[in-house]
């Protein structure tokens, strides 16, 4: 089958988005395609600003589902690390050949909070509203998809709430998503992760809780470089500045605890 012809399937297929193809191609040497887990949007890009500000390297940030970028590598996509937002995904693409062995780290972990933008007519704390099945819909990222949207299946099944949700649930597919039903008023409660509030002081607000960690697995997220990406400098050179010290303090300082 000829390239633009398999293009077009894996299109027709939904595996790849015309987003991914009308994206530039990275170069070989010194800039490297960077698939990230839509919730590490925001320290991704803090973490590009100062990459590209201390070393000769570029990179391109494309944000998404982290079960959307494990079909599009397996397809083909050129991406050439992998920032998971968990680490089942990346061993996945490890036993099928995807990924180059040694370079899987923790980079990240995620933990989750029950939200509202506020907007809801139901007054009182927000772990009352949900306990009592005072609320229209609940968002969370669709747990197929999604490792925070798995946790928030963990978190409510822990609370025996998951049953009770059904009727009312409403899934993104991805952290994204859940965030924009809340903000447009489509969903009146959501799990998140912490991280959106990160330089805020969340503890006193009505409309936010932060869902004790040990009703779920806290969510260890997991970097890799993929075979696409083992001859690339710009990508081995990312890796290693992710790992960093400097780094860290940048991941910590987005919300997200590190490990050693």
């Amino acid at each position: 089958m000829a390239w633009t012809d398999r293009i077009r399937s894996l299109v027709s297929a939904g595996v790849l988005t015309l987003g991914w193809l009308f994206h530039p191609a990275p170069a070989a040497a010194d800039q490297a395609l960077i698939a990230v887990a839509s919730n590490f949007d925001a320290a991704a890009r803090a973490l590009q600003t100062r990459f590209e500000q201390t070393g000769e390297h570029t990179v391109l940030i494309t944000p998404g589902s982290t079960g959307r970028f494990y079909a599009q590598i397996l397809h083909g996509a050129p991406f050439d690390v992998f920032l998971s937002a968990d680490q089942l995904t990346v061993h996945r693409l490890e036993v099928q050949g995807q990924t180059i062995s040694g370079t899987q780290f923790t980079y990240a972990v995620g933990h989750i909070a029950l939200w509202s933008a506020g907007d809801a007519d139901t007054a009182g704390p927000i772990e009352d509203r949900l306990r009592e099945g005072r609320y229209r819909t609940l968002a969370i990222a669709n747990p197929a998809l999604a490792p925070y949207g798995a946790a928030a299946r963990q978190a409510l099944q822990a609370l025996d709430l998951w049953s009770p949700a059904q009727d009312r649930l409403v899934t993104g597919e991805s952290i994204a998503a859940v965030q924009a039903m809340l903000i447009t008023g489509n969903a009146d409660l959501g799990i998140v992760p912490v991280s959106q509030f990160a330089g805020t002081d969340m503890s006193t607000d009505p409309d936010y809780w932060a869902i004790p960690q040990h009703l779920y697995t806290p969510i260890r997220q997991d970097a890799v470089l993929t075979r696409h990406g083992q001859d690339n400098p710009a990508a081995r050179a990312w890796l290693d500045f992710l790992a960093s010290p400097e780094a860290r303090e940048i991941i910590s300082a987005h919300g997200y605890g590190v490990v050693d």
